[in-house]
């Protein structure tokens, strides 16, 4: 009997500075659509204390809950180890990290913090499609690597 050692997950990191609201939906949209051998973990430079709960609200109307995700704070080895980073829209350079770090993807999504539950769908709606973008040309990639 053979076995076959099961290559490591490649990691995606959705940054923001606080990594309370669209860095946690990225999360959990790309984890529910992550190609095989691929997560998601999100992370933010000054993180808080609790997840925005208009952000849990929109993302259990889709399906996902990510009211146990807890705000993260971002590592160097998370940063070095990381497939692809995304950068969901800081854009402060004493906060934000990813300006330091080569191959980032930077969609500018507006902030859902203090936003009214219409304007955190929209947000949300916005990531989903980035989301599942992402996950299409990983994909493609895949198939043509392979």
């Amino acid at each position: 009997m053979k076995f076959f050692k099961k290559e490591p997950e490649k990691t995606v990191l959705f940054v923001c500075i606080e990594n309370a609201g669209r860095s946690q939906m990225a999360e959990g949209f790309f984890n529910k659509h992550a190609p095989q051998g691929y997560k998601a973990i999100s992370g933010g430079t000054k993180p808080v204390s609790h997840i925005n709960p208009v952000a849990v609200e929109a993302m259990k109307e889709v399906g996902i809950d990510i009211s146990n995700q807890k705000s993260k704070d971002i590592t160097e080895d998370v940063m070095r180890n990381s497939f692809r980073t995304v950068n969901m829209g800081c854009m402060n350079k004493e906060s934000c990290p990813t300006f330091f770090l080569p191959n980032v993807l930077d969609w500018n999504i507006e902030d859902p913090r203090g936003k009214p539950i219409e304007k955190v769908r929209e947000i949300r709606d916005e990531i989903e499609q980035r989301v599942k973008e992402l996950v299409a040309s990983i994909k493609a990639s895949k198939e043509i690597n392979a």
